[in-house]
């Protein structure tokens, strides 16, 4: 069983530099678990590291898509195994970092055996969705109401997919997740999750979300949209991105781009939390990452993870 140690928790929590202290105490690789760092040229907006600020430790699935580019959890699962395995086979311990919880999931406890997507199909649903919202919900009730009860009506892409699988697999979606997942095999697990105080990390995001905006937000996005990426493309969808793409199309002003992404990024900081509060065996740290206190608690305990391995 090789070991994997993952260190989770909400944006701005300081998981990039508790994995990078963990990476370096034991000779470990840095394996991305967020959803938006995978693409290249978003970087001021995903806090992505910089070269210098790795320390000479490899990190992996970073910069790996063109912003245009599709990229699923089912995928991210494929590639992310890969990592772990290779990294392994150095005889080196992975550390997976970063907040998109469902990316994390799958990697570990994978994804359910269900058919793969219709375009198609999806065009279709998308459009009804469009034209009546809501439709979907009503439609994923009328098929399936247990999986209908556990997605919010406003989660469309959750509801697409749910219908989407009842429509091709003429099966409740409900009735396959219990036939279980692929889970990984032949590694051992320490999740660790970063719980700073509520407050100090709201402010630490407000900063933050200020300081993106002042390092150049704006002039990254139209470097990007040069290069003749749409604005359709997935990441600008994101917190900060998407504000930035308003304020260069006159939608709004510095203060009320500002306003929205300090809010929109404060909410789902706290809808990460919510998240990993379900996720099985993770264990707490009440703090930042970048806290010796911190940072000495994580060690230890991956100290002791690697020696019972």
């Amino acid at each position: 069983m090789h070991p994997v140690i993952a260190i989770a928790g909400p944006t701005g929590a300081g998981k990039s530099e508790l994995a990078l202290r963990v990476a370096e105490e034991f000779g470990g690789e840095v394996v991305n678990c967020d959803s938006l760092q995978v693409y290249r040229y978003f970087d001021i907006g995903t806090a992505k590291l910089t070269p210098a600020e790795m320390r000479g430790v490899p990190h992996h699935l970073i910069d790996i898509l063109d912003p245009d580019q599709v990229f699923t959890a089912g995928e991210y699962a494929r590639l992310g195994r890969a990592a772990l395995t290779a990294i392994s086979s150095r005889g080196r311990p992975p550390v997976v970092a970063g907040g998109t919880g469902f990316y994390l999931r799958a990697l570990f406890e994978g994804l359910f055996r269900g058919p793969v997507r219709d375009t198609a199909l999806r065009e279709r649903l998308a459009a009804r969705e469009r034209r009546k919202p809501g439709s979907l919900h009503r439609l994923l009730r009328r098929f399936d109401a247990a999986a209908a009860a556990r997605i919010h009506p406003n989660d469309v892409p959750k509801v697409m997919r749910a219908v989407e699988v009842c429509l091709l697999a003429r099966r409740p979606v409900t009735e396959m997740f219990r036939e279980g997942r692929d889970r990984l095999e032949g590694f051992r697990t320490l999740k660790m999750g970063l719980a700073p105080d509520r407050d100090e990390l709201y402010r630490r995001l407000d900063e933050r979300c200020r300081r993106m905006f002042e390092s150049g937000l704006l002039e990254e996005v139209q470097r990007i949209l040069d290069q003749g990426f749409p604005l359709e493309a997935k990441p600008f969808e994101s917190h900060g991105y998407r504000q930035a793409v308003q304020m260069l199309r006159g939608e709004l002003n510095a203060k009320e781009a500002l306003f929205y992404a300090q809010r929109n990024t404060r909410n789902y900081a706290k809808r990460q939390m919510t998240w990993f509060r379900k996720e099985p065996d993770m264990e707490w740290l009440k703090g930042f990452g970048e806290e010796p206190h911190i940072q000495d608690r994580a060690l230890a305990r991956v100290r002791e993870f690697l020696t019972n391995c």
